[in-house]
């Protein structure tokens, strides 16, 4: 695909790292597979693996944590 931010990447399959806040909660996500443009290194997450991201984020704000460093795993998260 076409990068829509830069407007003359083309997108490649590869990982990136994903931070979400929340609520005094930070998580990080190492590894997270998408697809990354070539030209700006602008990534984009797919639909199932966004979706499997928030709910991990979530719980770990329910639980308390502060700061949450994790490595990307379909088992785990």
């Amino acid at each position: 695909m076409n990068c829509v931010i830069c407007k003359h990447g083309k997108t490649q399959p590869g990982t990136t790292t994903i931070t979400l806040e929340r609520a005094g909660t930070t998580v990080v996500f190492k590894n997270v597979p998408a697809q990354v443009c070539g030209n700006c290194g602008e990534a984009y997450v797919n639909e199932e693996t966004s979706g499997k991201l928030l709910v991990a984020a979530e719980d770990a704000a329910r639980s308390g944590v502060l700061v949450d460093v994790r490595e990307y795993t379909v088992a785990t998260v």
